[in-house]
């Protein structure tokens, strides 16, 4: 196996244990906050653990030395973890993860405006086409009984918290960020700790709860791997499989259903986004044929 198929592999595994994450939320019988404090903890705690024991504090300090964008990629992912886990609660999981695949848009715009990078003619369409499609999310939010307008906006939250984080990481590209995402994790599970009541979690909830946590850090291993040897256009076209198996993990095991407004626009957000990777993948290749 070389090391694009081991890339392919690994981000593939990654973004399948990322899957089931707001089926967990469904499952696990707690309130919002405590499953976050559970789903942050347990991730941070065990990712730190590993670290420490393979590497020491070197790759913390790294993060830490990383300055102002350190702190921004941990603002962003701690922040986003909570949020998600709150947006789950107050939507539907398909208006959540539909409008978490706009995560590119916010991406490119922050990559123009903090680190002037140019913003393709192929990406001002794919935004167009993304926020059409979060319209139509937008405008069906109220019909099916679980989907609310106050969900899909800390969706949006998580989403344009994530691509701050990405952005400032690329800012930094030198110093790995998994060691942030640690820090980040467990920072978070100690600011909503006061809010939470991590022991009111019923005893047959805690292979639950560990699963969750078990299926965090193992994404988050994985997908901050795997992209070392794969395009950010295959990365990209990888993680929209989530977008698509999530909901209908959801929709089968509790019989959650997305409603035909979440299933039109997000197949316009879905859609958009793998043409757009498509095509960028295309011309990479063709650039670097000899």
């Amino acid at each position: 196996m070389n090391d694009h198929q081991k890339g392919l592999c690994i981000t593939t595994l990654g973004v399948l244990l990322v899957v089931p994450d707001a089926l967990f939320v469904r499952l696990i019988a707690a309130e919002p906050l405590t499953i976050a404090f559970w789903r942050l903890a347990l991730a941070g705690g065990m990712l730190s653990g590993g670290i420490l024991l393979v590497q020491g504090t070197k790759p913390f300090r790294a993060v830490l030395s990383a300055g102002r964008y350190g702190a921004i990629y941990m603002l962003g992912v701690g922040s986003s973890g909570v949020l998600f886990v709150l947006a789950v609660s107050l939507t539907s999981v398909a208006n959540v993860v539909f409008i978490i695949a706009s995560l590119p848009v916010f991406a490119a715009l922050f990559s123009r405006v903090f680190l002037d990078e140019p913003v393709s003619a192929r990406m001002v369409l794919t935004m167009v086409a993304v926020i059409t499609g979060l319209a139509i999310i937008a405008r069906g939010s109220g019909e099916p009984a679980n989907a609310h307008w106050s969900g899909d906006a800390l969706a949006l939250a998580v989403s344009a918290l994530f691509a701050a984080a990405l952005t400032a990481a690329r800012h930094v590209r030198q110093v790995s960020m998994v060691p942030g995402a640690a820090m980040s994790y467990l920072a978070a599970a100690l600011v909503i700790l006061p809010f939470a009541a991590p022991l009111s979690v019923a005893s047959e909830q805690a292979p639950l709860v560990l699963m969750h946590g078990g299926f965090i850090l193992g994404s988050s291993a994985l997908l901050a791997l795997g992209p070392r040897y794969i395009t950010s256009a295959e990365v990209g076209l990888l993680v929209l499989l989530e977008s698509v198996l999530a909901p209908l993990l959801v929709w089968a095991v509790v019989g959650e259903n997305p409603g035909p407004w979440a299933l039109a626009g997000g197949s316009i957000v879905v859609g958009a986004l793998f043409v757009s990777n498509l095509r960028a993948l295309r011309h990479r290749r063709i650039r670097n044929r000899p």
